[in-house]
């Protein structure tokens, strides 16, 4: 053949090969790179697995790891079985000759190119298709798990009477398999048309008919196929009608059957389901018939029908009978959507009464002793008190609290009192010097418990510290305090080797540990620490000297990420908080089971649900969610993570849960029954923040009980964004101790208001009570204001507040120079059937780098009070003191007649001073230390002399020197 590439001719020049030399050095690096890449894969692997042993829930990671492989090879050969039989199959049934014409004349030179490669494409297809549907189909593990262990709800749909578990568990994997079938036979067709094409079967310019009889036939069956998968969507999507999210006018989001649902709708996929399996059955007729003259007929009265039946007659039933009377055609169906929704989302036993807003009462003395047995009001708002937690208690730069404290409840002389806590935990950014040894083996953990009474300030505004210093001392008792798991720390360790660790500083001396726990992953195995070495990519893990017998990784260290990592079918509370529980600190985790499959229920989307002010601003509080779209939700475990283990335990919450059953079965061990809850940690669960806020935005609507009222709209409320700051994102929910109406005593509770939708005044308050060893335990309660008056709500008391021209006078003062004014929680407290408004007003002021309580808003009847104390303001606003507590005439003094004492106290009036001074320099931490040091030996000289003496005054001066000693402290 002539040379058409128009260039010279000549003698061919053969390329160079390349030197032995070189193609053993190429060949080398290529073994090289693949066995790196296999190496890094089995690394990610290996460490995944020596971590899930290490906390003893190996069997989640081979239970995951099973099914994922399970689903990868069952799905991933079913794929490439369909696809590579068709190729084969199309091509056993290609023509003998094909025709002579240009177009095979072209294809003619694809099959001889591919002549010699025909296996190894068919292979290198099949395993494409098959990889690609395997993994797929192993993300699909939760729903394989959920199908195959699925325990019954119970309860049954009122539309198609099946139970809900059918929608929960069952449906999801149909759809799945469905989706799968409809995949492969899509790519089944695919490929065998194009082999039909390439060999002749199929034709589209060359003379005579345009497909052999075989050609017909094959993908004839294959249409048929597809057609069948039709009609069997068809029939689902009748059930699916019950799921089916959709825009509702009048409500907004939607879940379920509506009139046209269930008269136009359901008829229409049932007729359709008839028409797809007879023209299923005209495709498979083809291969008797060889003629597409019927299923084409078939399929376009199909198409024609989906239209017509499917989406026109919809229409016009929606146009002409719902809307002309809209209310009572989908009242019925209203009802079902308002019961299903308030079941799945725990709120159909909420209790809603009329609440007047307006006091009856004339007695101002007897409301005033009313506010103390209603409310313990706290002042110290744990979001706005973390800087002073830092600043009075974090002794070292190293150490840091979150900046969101938490509240909990605690004993206090026979009586529990809100407390707000947080931990002393690790601070890499504050170490000396950062480097590879100190930032993961020398500062390794946290040190100890700073609590401080939520109701109480002391005289300069501080708080009122039940348990400081360090190590942690006060009402505690004695605890494990090192912290190695937490929610500030989120890099590795390596503890338990040669190197020892930094525990803390006892005055001038700088105490040293060595991990004692077996949490974490050995690292006496070489193989081990390659493994780590390249999934961290750290190679000094491989051959640090710092690295020995004993040595321990630890990782995957806040509490949301162990539980999220054990249990990863829960979805994770945004807020983890600490509690000390028989002898240890541990983190309690609250964790939820989730469904989107519940008939009727409207959905909600998690992330927009649970946001708040405070997540606005905090990331690390939000929810953890496996499923961000649910419309059924429980909190169906309580999980505890160890601060110094890191040892998880799950226990099941809502023992009647299906959901949890469900997953309980699948993973079996897992989950420790409810009656493993100590009465100590008992103590200190509480009613979840998330599930709250959920509950409350849907009770926004679902509040109401009617069909008509729901359908006008008229009592829609709405969760009113926080006042006291500008974020523009909701209030936050608070942790309260008080009594509502009905209640006989005070109980730990979770409260909110609402406002209407679009106004700014009071609609409702709602609170649920949060203490579990009570009966009432997860009750709402939710008090409704009358419509025909206005009870100003939190943004109209904010504005109240600042625009009292004595209070704006004040606040300006305090925001001279270089202060800032800081306001707290606006605390709702429903009193005598007004509501009463109490908010703290901290300032950072000057050279204070942390805000103090320096004011307290009170608020009730529209009378307002601004005073310095919280007893003040309540008193202002009632015109008389509290009947019920004794008149704040002072402390004790001390009995200065001992001169032991009297120079004692003298001696910790200096240190005290000196430590303030030592705050003020830098702060100089050195001084501070020695400050604390002369105080305590101070305190203690002066009781040891009262001790001596023995007298009433002695004891006096005794209590003197204990609380002189918490003031310093603090």
């Amino acid at each position: 053949m002539p040379d058409r590439g128009g260039g010279p001719t000549g003698p061919r020049i053969r390329a160079a090969r390349p030197s032995r030399r070189v193609r053993v050095l190429l060949v080398t690096l290529g073994v090289l790179a693949v066995l790196g890449m296999a190496f890094t894969m089995f690394a990610g692997f290996w460490t995944d697995w020596l971590w899930y042993r290490s906390v003893h829930y190996s069997s989640v990671f081979t239970t995951t790891l099973s099914t994922k492989i399970g689903l990868f090879f069952v799905f991933g050969l079913l794929m490439a079985a369909a696809v590579g039989l068709n190729i084969w199959l199309a091509h056993r049934l290609r023509p003998p000759l094909s025709a002579m014409s240009m177009e095979q004349q072209s294809l003619d030179r694809y099959r001889m190119a591919i002549a010699p490669y025909k296996k190894w494409l068919l292979l290198a297809v099949t395993a494409l298709v098959g990889l690609i549907a395997g993994a797929s189909a192993s993300s699909q593990w939760r729903t394989w798990l959920m199908w195959v262990n699925g325990v019954s709800f119970h309860q049954k749909d009122p539309q198609f009477h099946l139970d809900v578990s059918f929608y929960a568990f069952d449906l999801p994997w149909y759809r799945f398999l469905l989706g799968f079938g409809f995949a492969a036979a899509i790519l089944c067709l695919i490929a065998a048309a194009l082999t039909h094409y390439l060999y002749g079967g199929l034709r589209v310019t060359s003379p005579g008919g345009r497909a052999t009889a075989a050609a017909t036939g094959h993908l004839s069956v294959l249409l048929g196929i597809f057609v069948a998968l039709k009609a069997v969507a068809y029939w689902l999507d009748r059930y699916g009608l019950a799921v089916k999210s959709s825009d509702f006018k009048a409500t907004g989001n939607w879940t379920g059957l509506r009139y046209v649902d269930a008269n136009a709708y359901l008829p229409a996929k049932t007729i359709l389901f008839c028409i797809a399996v007879i023209c299923a059955l005209l495709f498979f007729a083809t291969l008797w018939r060889r003629t597409w003259q019927l299923p084409v007929i078939g399929f376009g009265l199909m198409v024609l029908s989906a239209i017509l039946i499917g989406g026109l007659y919809p229409a016009i039933v929606q146009k002409f009978q719902v809307q002309p009377n809209e209310q009572a055609k989908e009242a019925p169906y209203v009802q079902k959507n308002l019961k299903a929704t308030r079941e799945a989302y725990g709120i159909d036993q909420a209790k809603v009464t009329e609440y007047p807003g307006r006091s009856t009462t004339s007695d101002k003395t007897k409301l005033r002793d009313q506010v103390d047995a209603t409310a313990s009001i706290r002042i110290m708002d744990p979001n706005v008190v973390s800087p002073t937690f830092q600043q009075l208690q974090q002794i070292k730069a190293y150490y840091g609290f979150p900046t969101n404290l938490d509240v909990d409840r605690y004993p206090k002389d026979g009586k529990e009192q809100d407390t707000v806590i947080g931990l002393r935990e690790l601070n890499l950014d504050g170490i000396p010097k950062n480097n590879w040894i100190n930032d993961h083996f020398r500062y390794t953990h946290g040190f100890g418990v700073v609590a401080a009474k939520g109701t109480e300030a002391d005289a300069e505004g501080r708080p009122v510290f039940t348990e400081q210093n360090l190590p942690s001392q006060g009402d505690l008792g004695s605890y494990e305090q090192r912290i190695y798991y937490g929610e500030k720390t989120t890099t590795y360790s390596i503890v338990g080797g040669p190197q020892k660790e930094v525990d803390y500083s006892d005055n001038d001396r700088e105490m040293t540990t060595s991990y004692q726990g077996r949490s974490g992953v050995n690292l006496d195995n070489p193989v081990n620490r390659a493994a780590y070495a390249v999934a961290f990519n750290e190679p000094q893990i491989l051959y640090s000297g710092a690295i020995g017998k004993g040595s321990r990784i630890l990782y995957n260290r806040t509490p949301k990420e162990r539980v999220e990592a054990v249990a990863p079918w829960l979805t994770i509370d945004g807020d983890a908080y600490p509690a000390v529980v028989n002898g240890r600190i541990q983190w309690i985790v609250d964790a939820y089971t989730t469904s989107n499959g519940y008939p009727y229920s409207s959905r909600t989307t998690l992330g927009d649900t649970t946001a708040d002010s405070l997540t606005a601003t905090n990331n690390s509080r939000a929810v953890v969610a496996q499923q961000n779209q649910v419309n059924y939700i429980r909190n169906s475990v309580k999980a505890t993570v160890d601060a110094y283990t890191g040892e998880v335990k799950l226990y099941q919450w809502d023992t009647q849960d299906p959901v949890l059953k469900t997953w309980m079965k699948a993973f079996p061990d897992t989950v420790e029954p409810r009656s493993a809850i100590s009465a100590d940690l008992m103590d200190h669960l509480r009613y979840p923040q998330d599930l709250f806020k959920v509950q409350r935005e849907l009770l926004t609507r679902y509040h109401v009980t009617d069909a008509q009222t729901f359908l006008t709209g008229s009592e829609v409320w709405e969760v009113p964004d926080d006042p006291t700051n500008n974020s523009g994102s909701a209030v936050p929910p608070y942790y309260l101790s008080m009594r509502m109406p009905g209640q006989s005593e005070q109980a730990f509770s979770l409260t909110t208001t609402f406002t209407p939708n679009g106004r700014d005044n009071l609609s409702a308050f709602m609170a649920v009570d949060s203490d579990p060893r009570t009966s009432d335990y997860g009750r709402i309660r939710v008090l409704k204001l009358p419509t025909n008056t206005t009870v100003d709500g939190p943004k109209q008391v904010q504005s109240q507040f600042n625009s009292e021209s004595a209070i704006a006078e004040t606040i300006s003062l305090l925001s001279r120079g270089h202060s800032k004014v800081e306001y707290g929680n606006l605390l709702t407290v429903p009193l005598d059937g007004g509501l009463l408004y109490a908010e703290p007003v901290y300032v950072r002021g000057g050279s204070l780098k942390y805000p103090l309580l320096r004011k307290v808003l009170v608020t009730y009847e529209g009378k307002t009070a601004f005073k310095d104390t919280l007893d003040e303001a309540l008193n202002e606003v009632f015109g008389v003191k509290s009947s019920t507590k004794p008149p704040q005439t002072g402390t004790n003094p001390p009995n200065t007649a001992n001169p032991t004492v009297k120079q004692a106290l003298e001696d910790a009036q200096k240190a005290f001073d000196a430590g303030q001074q030592a705050l003020k320099n830098g702060p100089d931490w050195d001084a501070y230390a020695k400050a604390q040091k002369d105080l305590q030996d101070a305190l203690k000289r002066a009781e040891e002399a009262q001790a001596k003496a023995g007298a009433t005054g002695g004891k006096n001066g005794d209590r003197s020197a204990d609380k002189s000693a918490g003031e310093n402290r603090s």
